[in-house]
Order: structure tokens, then C-alpha cells, then sequence
């Protein structure tokens, strides 16, 4: 690509643009997010961290830094007993700075995010939930941001209110939604969401989080069926999980009784993230990042497997071989270097079928399925961290699944 392209000039152009990991999972594990309000003050708490992260995705051959603004809207930074030093718009700009940092050692562009928020599950108005967003957005514009993502939305019509609200500053912007192929929330199916989100002015429509690869790219093409349907006109993008999930209902992962702390058996491998990416380009889908679980080399095997589409590779194939090409130099005894050394092909590794070493463990989960939605009083925003009370109730009704 031409440096200092936009967006939208670069998947105009036919190409591919890469993007990054999921942040609050990799830095929860690293130990600066906490699990259960999963908020962003690591930007301002511990920039060293983010900073770090967004070099080894860009390393990897992302060519998008989100910044690290997720559920950095007010009304989440204050929910459920969540108390912090930094106010959203503290934590906003640190983000922003850390992206652009960094963005700047590479040919990347920033994007500035938004998402859904406890406001509109608390079925606030429509103003009131606007109103946050232009709150995030006045420090994105500040920023100057190279363009904007509406992010992580269970419900369309948030998404649109987003979207219309992120429009109003001439940036390009993309909307992505954590649905699979039975729709959001409110059972509107995926094609009829991109159909809303392209009329409400996204230029970019596509699904994040909730589901694996494969599930988030066919959602994907049931967008792109939508649209072209309509007669409308859009670029596609696709941020998975980076955990396989072929027994999720319509909420996906975090209804699997492994969310979140015991999920890391479904890990795809990096073989696995070489037919991810060949199945979104194949698909037309050019924007292909993650979500969750994402880590820099997963992120590296997509910026691989395209490496012949996108002209190059990424700098952190110095270290890897293709294909597992540098088992070749294994220095282990000859007889076990021999079995080694076989292990250096494509073949090997495109059709390996991992075990787990758990012996005892079923392949598949049964999802809790709780399908609360907007309204529900589960979800209510309250200040207060949850009480015994609620818990017991949640508890209760767990048994009755």
C-alpha cells in the first residue's frame, strides 16, 4: 500500500488490511486487566503494557492498532462496584497515544472504538445512549483518529445508534457486531443487521468476538448476501475468537461453562489461523483481524497465509519458518532430530488433529444459555457492586438449567 492511504483507499485498492488481537484478553492474562468489568485503564495504569502489545501485533503484520478503548464509555467504567482513578476520557487519550506511538514505527493506521454499552441493556433513551458515545468520539476527533469502529454490539439498533452518531464526524467508519449466523439479540438475522448498519452510514460491516473463525465468516457472508441483495455497497470485515466453538447458541462463548478462566483447551493453533484467513479472503472479506484470545502469532499466521495477496511478509517470520521450516535445525540427538525434522512440512502441520492430554474431558460443552437481553434485570446498570443477594438468585437459577 501507499503510506499515509486511509482505510477505505487501501480496501478500495483490493487489499488486504490485517488486524490486531484481543487486548483484554492477552492483558488480563498478563495481569493488567481484571476479569468481570474487563475495562481498559491498563492505558493509563500501565502504558508500558499496552505499548508492548500493540509492537508485538504490529511486529506480527497487523496493519490496524485499535486503540485500547474498550468499554472505556463512562457509565461502564462506574458499573457493578468497578472504581477507578482514571476518568473514560484519561483513559481514552492514553489510548489513543499509545496506538498512534506505535502505529507511527509501522504503515498502520489508528482506529478509535466504541461499544455497546450497560446504558442501552438498562434501556436508557436513545439520547442518553448517543450521548456517551459523543463523549468517547469528542476525544477520538481530538486525537485525530485515521478512522472509527462501532464495536462488540449484541443488538443492531445500538450498533445504529453508534454508527450514526460516529458519521457525523466524516471519518470512515466500521461497525462490527458480536453475532453468529442466528442473528443478534433480538433475533434480526445477520443480513438484515449489515443491510441497517451500511443504511445508517458504515462503510464497513462485519462481526467480532462471541464465536469462532469459521462461524464468524460464515455470519459474514450472510452480511455480504444481504447487502448486495439490497443493492447496496460495502467492505467486509471479520474479528473472531481465537477459541474454537461449535457448541455456542446464539451468545456464544460466554455462555460456555469454561468462560472465562478455563478456556484455553479450545485454543486454534496457528495451522488453524492459515485456513481462517484463506477462508475470509476466499470469502472477500479483507479486513481480517482477531478478537479474544488472539495473540501476536496467531495474528503472524494470517499475515502469512496472505503473504503471497499482500506482497510481503511480516517482520516476525525472521523468526519463524515457514510451514515449520526451522524444526530443520533442530539439535536435538540425530535419531530424535530425524523424527523432528519430518515435522517441516506443510502437509504435517495442515492436517495434524491435536489432542488435548485430557483424557477425561468431554470435546464439547453444554452451554448455560442464559439469553438475557436488553431490558432484563440482570443487566441493569447500578454502581453498587453486585450484592450476595443477586448472586444467590444467579446461583439458584443455575440449578435449574
Amino acid at each position: 500500500c501507499t503510506p499515509g492511504e486511509g482505510i477505505l483507499e487501501r480496501l478500495d485498492a483490493g487489499e488486504i488490511v490485517i488486524g490486531d488481537g484481543g487486548f483484554v484478553f492477552a492483558l488480563e492474562k498478563r495481569g493488567y486487566v481484571k476479569a468481570g468489568p474487563w475495562t481498559p485503564e491498563a492505558a493509563a495504569e500501565h502504558p508500558e503494557a499496552v505499548r508492548q502489545l500493540h509492537r508485538e501485533f504490529l511486529r506480527a503484520g497487523a496493519n490496524v492498532m485499535q486503540t485500547f478503548t474498550f468499554y472505556a464509555s463512562d457509565d461502564k467504567l462506574e458499573n457493578r462496584g468497578n472504581k477507578l482513578t482514571f476518568t473514560g476520557a484519561q483513559i481514552n487519550e492514553a489510548a489513543c497515544d499509545l496506538a498512534r506511538e506505535v502505529a507511527n514505527e509501522g504503515d498502520a493506521l489508528v482506529a478509535g472504538g466504541v461499544s455497546q454499552t450497560p446504558s442501552y441493556l438498562s434501556c436508557k433513551s436513545e439520547a442518553e445512549v448517543k450521548a456517551i458515545f459523543k463523549k468517547q468520539l469528542d476525544v477520538f476527533i481530538k486525537k485525530n483518529v485515521d478512522f472509527l469502529i462501532a464495536e462488540y454490539f449484541e443488538h443492531v439498533e445500538e450498533a445504529v445508534w453508534a454508527v450514526e452518531v460516529l458519521k457525523e464526524t466524516g471519518k470512515p467508519v466500521a461497525a462490527s457486531l458480536c453475532i453468529g449466523p442466528e442473528g443478534d439479540m433480538h433475533g434480526v438475522s445477520p443480513a438484515e443487521c449489515a443491510v441497517k448498519l451500511v443504511k445508517a452510514g458504515a462503510q464497513i460491516v462485519g462481526v467480532n468476538c462471541h464465536f469462532d473463525p469459521m462461524t464468524c465468516v460464515k455470519a459474514v457472508k450472510m452480511m455480504k448476501e444481504g447487502v448486495e441483495k439490497a443493492g447496496l455497497k460495502a467492505h467486509y470485515m471479520v474479528q473472531p475468537l481465537a477459541y474454537h466453538t461449535p457448541d455456542c447458541s446464539c451468545q456464544g462463548f460466554i455462555d460456555l461453562p469454561e468462560f472465562p478462566f478455563g478456556l484455553e483447551p479450545r485454543i486454534l493453533t496457528r495451522w488453524d489461523m492459515h485456513k481462517y484467513a484463506r477462508e475470509a479472503y476466499n470469502a472477500g472479506i479483507h479486513f481480517i483481524g482477531g478478537c479474544c484470545g488472539f495473540e501476536p502469532y496467531h495474528i503472524r499466521a494470517v499475515a502469512e497465509e496472505l503473504a503471497l495477496e499482500r506482497g510481503f511478509l511480516p517482520a516476525a517470520s525472521e523468526k519463524h519458518g515457514n510451514w515449520g521450516a526451522g524444526l530443520e535445525m533442530h539439535t536435538k540427538p540425530w535419531y530424535t532430530c530425524l523424527f523432528v525434522c519430518f515435522r517441516a512440512r506443510r502437509d504435517y502441520w495442515e492436517n495434524l488433529k491435536p489432542a488435548s492430554g485430557r483424557p477425561t474431558c468431554p470435546s464439547m460443552s453444554v452451554p448455560d444459555g442464559w439469553g438475557v437481553t436488553k431490558g432484563h434485570a440482570d443487566l441493569m446498570q447500578q454502581k453498587e457492586a453486585t450484592s450476595q443477594d443477586q448472586l444467590k438468585q444467579l446461583f439458584d437459577r443455575s440449578k435449574s438449567h
